[in-house]
């Protein structure tokens, strides 16, 4: 299906050769579209890209290098704007995967009008559950990046998003109040978990199921501070009742490896680890949901700024390495170390030697039959991040719970961690600090830091994270000092968007 040119990005709509009114009207069309919605994800704007990496580039958890190719270099240096290639890739593909959605949910109840065969009936109701969920995550992304941080007492009085629920009926483009905006997803989600059954959840599914939608509802729950429906939808994950997840063990190998992969793991240590296994060839126990990629469908190469090992196949020339502090969170015990980084020989000519980041390093699949490096399915909702979610939440509520977070902390980290050891406390004092450091080690390059500083506002190291230099880190951005107030830590609606004919949408502070 073709895109019909629009002035705005919240105006693409999913044309083709056939005429709208005629398209989606059978059970086949139905899941080929769906099979298009999934294959926008796939974009490198988004999970495989920029939506994943720019939240965790942007602040203080790697740093350019001397020599890098100024990919992503605006949102190092803090200097992007509305016009900004990623800022109006990042806003328009999400709204083009909305729009897509709009169009299958407008069209659905006439499909399903029209069939008789009961399974493709309720495959049809599993499909619209589908459409509901990936709408959901497409508009909790957008307010995650382009809105601030939800304040509950003010929320009808903050800018939300342009809210586009129908497909082919015209609708303003005026922003939503931020409570209006979250209330919209858990609209969504609400009628996703309807439709969905947790009879089958599984885990590393490519589709969304009932347990991605309870996860995003988690997710969302935190941001909103309703901490005790955070609490819940969580644990709905953790707790599942067909146990359909499981956190991949860090301290036992998994035997089954291939010894003549060009995976780094297999070449340092001869096997891997369950977590291991996890990143090298995207299956795992405990991936909720992930974006499928085959070695001939992919989008973007997440590994690519922090390897790029495909350059000449002998050296590696990353653009940014991890931040020092970052390093010297993990203790010895610690097997993340091992999965996520691993010291190597840099390409440039001031010939760096340092723990680059491997958890991108690729598929080996992918690798070995067709050397397509650093190209990973990407991993939206993994189960450790329900722990943190939910260990979090017990900590904020007006009556911590700080026992309970402590065992879903241990309870992470002993999964992760040789020997089992691992186990932490918590307390009113050392909570969020404590939380906080562990969803760096865990989530690392997975896009949350953004997000969570901004959510934490002033109640993390004040508000504030300080950039020092680092050996053969680039001059510029190395120094500097960001408070959560900085306009930017809300990314500017792009400029096109703002000047469309017709347009109502209100800028952000970052705007001007």
């Amino acid at each position: 299906m073709v895109a019909v040119l629009a002035t705005s990005c919240l105006d693409k709509t999913p044309g083709s050769a056939i005429p709208v009114d005629k398209a989606m009207q059978t059970f086949d069309d139905a899941e080929q579209h769906l099979t298009g919605i999934y294959a926008q994800m796939k974009s490198s704007a988004l999970w495989s890209g920029y939506l994943t990496l720019l939240p965790d580039i942007q602040t203080d958890l790697a740093y350019a290098v001397e020599g890098y190719s100024n990919n992503m270099g605006e949102f190092w240096l803090w200097t992007f704007r509305g016009t900004s290639k990623e800022i109006e890739a990042v806003y328009g593909g999400l709204y083009s995967i909305i729009s897509e959605c709009n169009f299958f949910l407008e069209k659905i109840d006439q499909v399903i009008a029209k069939e008789t065969d009961d399974d493709n009936l309720l495959a049809l109701d599993f499909y619209k559950g589908e459409v509901y969920t990936i709408r959901a995550l497409c508009y909790s992304e957008l307010i995650k990046c382009y809105c601030e941080a939800y304040d509950p007492d003010n929320a009808d009085n903050q800018l939300g998003v342009v809210l586009r629920k129908s497909y082919s009926k015209k609708e303003r483009a005026v922003r939503a109040s931020l409570k209006a905006s979250y209330k919209m997803v858990l609209d969504d989600l609400s009628m996703a978990e309807s439709l969905l059954d947790d009879d089958y959840d599984g885990y590393s599914s490519d589709y969304a199921i009932q347990g991605m939608a309870y996860a995003l509802h988690a997710r969302v729950a935190l941001y909103m501070q309703d901490w005790d429906a955070a609490i819940e939808y969580s644990s709905k994950v953790i707790d599942h009742p067909h146990k359909a997840f499981a956190l991949s063990e860090a301290n036992v190998n998994y035997t089954n490896t291939n010894p003549n992969s060009y995976h780094i793991y297999n070449q340092t240590t001869g096997s891997q680890s369950y977590f291991q296994y996890m990143w090298s060839n995207d299956l795992a126990t405990e991936i909720i949901w992930q974006i499928g990629f085959t070695p001939t469908s992919y989008g973007g190469a997440l590994g690519q700024s922090f390897l790029a090992f495909n350059t000449d196949y002998v050296y590696y020339y990353p653009d940014y390495v991890p931040a020092q502090w970052v390093l010297n969170l993990y203790q010895s015990a610690d097997l993340r170390y091992d999965a996520y980084f691993a010291t190597m020989q840099t390409g440039h000519s001031h010939g760096l030697v340092w723990p680059l980041l491997i958890k991108y390093y690729g598929n080996e699949s992918f690798m070995n039959s067709y050397q397509l490096f650093h190209v990973n399915s990407p991993k939206p909702f993994r189960l450790a991040e329900q722990y943190l979610i939910r260990a979090e939440a017990y900590c904020r509520k007006d009556n911590p719970n700080y026992a309970a977070a402590s065992a879903d902390l241990s309870t992470l980290r002993e999964s992760r961690f040789a020997n089992g050891v691992g186990s932490t406390v918590v307390n009113k004092d050392n909570f969020l600090q404590t939380i906080s450091d562990e969803r760096v080690r865990e989530l690392y390059m997975e896009g949350h830091r953004l997000q969570d500083l901004k959510r934490w506002g002033k109640l993390l190291n004040n508000g504030v994270f300080e950039r020092t230099p680092q050996q053969n880190s680039l001059k510029e951005g190395s120094s500097i000092k960001i408070s959560v107030d900085n306009p930017r830590f809300v990314w500017p609606i792009p400029k096109h968007e703002l000047d469309a004919p017709g347009s109502e949408v209100a800028p952000n502070p970052s705007n001007n």
